[in-house]
């Protein structure tokens, strides 16, 4: 599957632009990481666009996230490693991630939200202002947004050998280059 067909299949199963645009910064960040460590872009990217692809089928039931977005990947015949590493990515089934691939998906999904909420209080709105300096003083209050699960975004460090600093900046640089996909 190429990124065009894989970007069809999530608009095919997600309706929520906001949704979207999430799916689009982890496919963004996934492959800033994939560059970073030699691995794989495409497949890097495709598992970050489509890593939430089940989100709206269980909204309501969100102890089926990602088990039924690994087997619809599954189906569409993408491969163990991305399949894994969308069912791992959810926190609430317990299954820590092994490989690289897995750890850096985990990791990835918390932080474009901390990234976006940073723009969205900058006072210019706008990600290009943006400084991984004040993504970092946010990070440390508590109140600021929470759904951003700290503990998984420090993980960096133990998961991918990065400094939350160069974690968070390879992540905002990689946005910063979606910025008008992203409305940001």
């Amino acid at each position: 599957m190429n990124r065009e067909e894989g970007l069809e299949i999530l608009k095919q199963n997600i309706s929520n632009y906001n949704l979207i645009k999430h799916c689009l910064a982890v496919e963004v960040i996934m492959r800033a990481l994939a560059h970073h460590f030699g691995q794989d872009e495409e497949r890097w990217g495709l598992a970050g666009l489509l890593h939430d692809i089940d989100y709206e089928k269980v909204k309501d039931d969100l102890e089926r996230h990602s088990l039924l977005g690994a087997e619809m990947l599954r189906e569409l015949e993408l491969g163990d490693d991305i399949c894994q590493a969308v069912k791992v990515h959810n926190e609430a089934h317990g299954i820590l991630p092994e490989t690289l691939f897995e750890k850096s998906l985990f990791v990835v999904d918390p932080l474009t939200g901390l990234i976006v909420a940073a723009v969205l209080i900058s006072p210019s709105k706008k990600i290009a202002d943006l400084k991984v300096e004040s993504i970092l003083k946010r990070f440390k209050e508590k109140a600021f947004a929470r759904g951003a699960n700290r503990e998984i975004i420090f993980k960096s460090k133990e998961y991918l050998d990065l400094s939350l600093e160069d974690f968070i900046k390879i992540g905002l640089e990689a946005m910063k280059g979606i910025a008008v996909d992203l409305g940001l």
